[in-house]
């Protein structure tokens, strides 16, 4: 059939370069509205609202010293915990999740074992609060049915123990697409040049996974720090981390409930989590690059 007679048959010829337009007249950005709706509503006012508040007393009233509580020892020491268990979560579920990613990835990629893998890691990445601390809690805790750990309760090794659990299927996830960005051409150029496999893992794929584990780290980091049902069904009654705290402050039954308190706490976690969560998007500008 000639052009002519598609052009006479109703439908026009598309140019070279131009894309037809579904809906003439709409504009493109049209579509992001109901996203940036959902944004602006869960997710820029309730920061918002808790930016505010944190900067005023019970009576309402402006109080902006309040910011200087963020610096009261016993504030810091909140956020201190809450520090050491992101950070010993993250770097145990970031390792030991870096080599089952590496060992899903060396198999067959459209293997059953793969699938399998990938379908548990999304569940269990999923799998906390306080189903998970009650499971440890009948497995390993002080009426545990296999044995007994005396240091269950330890913080901030027992609880940590608990978080790496659902911290290394979330690194298998984000961490096995950039396994699977190392071009197998590059191993072979690396052996052909004489290199050990010591020496392609030192030059040539530790620095170009580096970055992708830096920022799942980070990610990880992230994920525990904003954890709390998990924790809250660990221990309920002593306060470690600032989840801990916020809830305290929210809902004390023996007088210690002051929301402005709990604003101020959920402030400094918008902080911590703002700059965690920048350098993983830079970090994750950097490794897709060569992902590309």
């Amino acid at each position: 059939m000639t052009a002519a007679a598609t052009t006479e048959a109703g439908a026009r010829p598309l140019r070279a370069g131009r894309r037809p337009s579904s809906l003439p007249g709409v504009p493109s950005w049209l579509g992001t509205v109901p996203f940036l709706a959902y944004v602006a509503v869960f997710l820029l006012w309730p920061t918002g609202i808790v930016v505010v508040d944190s900067l005023k007393n019970p009576t309402g009233a402006w109080a902006f010293s309040n910011i200087t509580e963020l610096g009261n020892p016993l504030v810091r020491g909140y956020f201190i915990g809450s520090f050491k268990l992101s950070l010993l979560s993250a770097v145990a579920g970031a390792v030991l999740g870096a080599i089952l990613a590496y060992a899903i990835a060396s198999g067959n990629p459209d293997g059953v074992v793969r699938r399998l893998y990938l379908a548990a890691s999304g569940v269990l990445a999923q799998f906390g609060g306080v189903t998970l601390a009650f499971a440890f809690l009948v497995t390993i805790g002080p009426v545990g049915l296999l044995f007994h750990a005396s240091w269950y309760y330890d913080f901030p090794w027992g609880i940590g123990l608990i978080y790496t659990y659902f911290q290394i299927p979330l690194m298998v996830l984000v961490f096995l697409p950039a396994i699977d960005g190392l071009k197998v051409q590059w191993r072979e150029a690396s052996e052909n040049l004489g290199a050990s496999a010591w020496q392609y893992w030192r030059y040539v794929g530790g620095p170009l996974l580096m970055p992708a584990f830096l920022g799942a780290l980070l990610l990880l980091f992230a994920n525990a720090l904003s954890s709390f049902a998990t924790i809250i069904a660990w221990e309920n009654q002593i306060a470690y981390i600032v989840p801990q705290q916020i809830s305290t402050a929210l809902s004390s039954e023996v007088g210690l409930s002051n929301v402005n308190v709990a604003d101020l706490l959920a402030l400094g976690m918008v902080i911590m989590v703002a700059i965690v969560m920048t350098g993983y998007a830079l970090l994750q500008r950097r490794t897709a690059r060569w992902l590309r």
